[in-house]
């Protein structure tokens, strides 16, 4: 068995060709989509601004082989906004992807005693 890495993915893109429908739907649930709803998870958060309605982003975790990398992470992700939005009725454009593996992603922690100095 291989070994897998959680990817923490974040998936840009912009609405292109929203029906007069999406386009209201989208408006109407803007509050439920904005600072506050940005969460990596397994299905995806959507976020995006109300004004202007142009761009968007969806965060997604994605546990892959390692082997794999970051670009099938990405593509894993950007396969998974598709669905979602094209499942939703919505228009966009071509996706594009930022990943950061967290299994390899170095953590930088102060210590006590370098805290406590002035």
């Amino acid at each position: 068995m291989s070994e897998q890495h959680t990817y923490r993915v974040i998936v840009r893109g912009t609405w292109d060709g929203l029906t007069d429908e999406a386009r209201a739907r989208l408006l109407a649930e803007a509050a439920d989509h904005g600072l506050t709803s940005m969460r990596f998870t397994e299905d995806g958060t959507l976020s995006y601004e109300p004004s202007p309605l142009k761009h968007f982003s969806m965060r997604y975790v994605v546990v892959s082989d390692a082997a794999d990398g970051e670009e099938m992470a990405g593509a894993i992700a950007e396969d998974r906004a598709e669905t979602a939005l094209g499942g939703l009725g919505y228009g966009f454009g071509e996706l594009r992807s930022t990943v950061t593996d967290l299994d390899t992603m170095k953590v930088n922690r102060k210590s006590a005693a370098r805290s406590t100095r002035r």
